[in-house]
């Protein structure tokens, strides 16, 4: 069997991951009309990503364990390769919150909303965490980028919570929409602060969440807190969740998202993802019927424009991160960013 070259690797890892993501928007929202509520899209996503990513957590651990020197750690009994402070904090931003906050929002508002605003929101938070915490410096052109995004934001956003007097919901997935967003900007900057490793992290989230995340749903439901409709959901839609939501959105589109920043770098990586939100809208235009509202496409043209911008004059800096491992995305989200 011949083997593959690294561009056809890197191109391959770059179209898997964008359908992924792409995806992710326009299924969210699909599978709100069905059977699952947001938690029980939660507990899906965490079980499925679980059945993949505990066992190797657990074998990664017992590898570092046979080569005793000294600079792993691990906690949870062994399943997290990280340590428990790092654990937690990861998997509380980015398992636990992001994963309850995005479903909840696309139970309120469209799918084209979401392709605006998650990925508009995450690199505005990201810059502005990271000049905080990590004393990065943003740039004049990295401002106008995210004074692009701000607009974009606006523009779709804007207008429905402009409605919220009227008795609208839309402004409330909105909301939930970038406070996801900044959940994940929040773990993307603990991420590169801790220098994580791409899998480590991702598996030391998944962990956290399901033994955390799972108990607590549990005993919610058993008392009465919070519905659950998954018990009285066709299995074949819980099996569907399980295996986009945890191995297709976690686990797949993590390491092949890993597979294109090493091939492309962070810029250029970036400006691909950057295809997300207009493909996800558009996707939601044709599959779920949506209308595409002139908001919605300035808002999409407006947060593209300052992604792409943003990253352009990184370019130069490019070479010096494109060795640096990305964090893979739960949904949508970049360490690099």
């Amino acid at each position: 069997m011949p083997r593959l070259s690294p561009r056809t690797l890197g191109i391959g890892a770059a179209v898997v991951t964008v359908l992924v993501w792409t995806a992710f928007i326009v299924i969210a929202r699909a599978s709100a009309a069905r059977s699952l509520t947001p938690f029980d899209l939660a507990l899906a996503r965490i079980c499925g990503a679980s059945l993949v990513l505990v066992p190797w957590g657990a074998w990664m651990v017992m590898k570092d364990l046979r080569q005793k020197d000294g600079t792993t750690a691990s906690s949870l009994f062994g399943l997290s390769p990280l340590s428990l402070r790092v654990t937690a904090s990861a998997g509380i931003l980015g398992g636990v919150a992001y994963a309850a906050l995005a479903y909840s929002g696309f139970f309120f508002a469209p799918a084209g909303h979401a392709s605006v605003l998650m990925p508009g929101s995450l690199p505005l938070w990201t810059t502005l965490l990271a000049a905080l915490v990590l004393r990065d410096r943003i740039t004049p052109a990295r401002a106008f980028g995210l004074a692009l995004i701000v607009a974009g934001d606006l523009v779709v956003g804007g207008r429905s919570l402009l409605h919220a007097f009227e008795g609208g919901e839309v402004w409330k997935g909105d909301l939930l929409f970038m406070s996801a967003a900044f959940c994940w900007a929040c773990y993307s900057v603990v991420a590169r602060r801790r220098g994580l490793d791409a899998v480590r992290a991702t598996i030391a989230i998944t962990v956290f969440a399901l033994l955390t995340y799972v108990p607590v749903y549990s005993l919610l439901v058993a008392g009465g807190a919070v519905a659950s409709r998954i018990g009285s959901a066709p299995w074949g839609e819980v099996a569907f969740q399980m295996l986009f939501q945890g191995v297709g959105s976690v686990v797949i589109s993590g390491i092949t998202f890993t597979k294109m920043i090493q091939y492309f770098g962070p810029v250029r990586s970036t400006m691909i993802t950057a295809l997300v939100p207009g493909l996800s809208a558009f996707g939601a235009v044709i599959w779920l019927d949506e209308p595409l509202q002139w908001n919605l496409m300035a808002g999409l043209l407006l947060v593209t424009a300052g992604i792409l911008f943003g990253v352009q004059k990184s370019a130069n800096s490019g070479a010096r991160h494109a060795a640096m491992p990305a964090v893979p995305v739960t949904g949508m989200g970049r360490r690099d960013a």
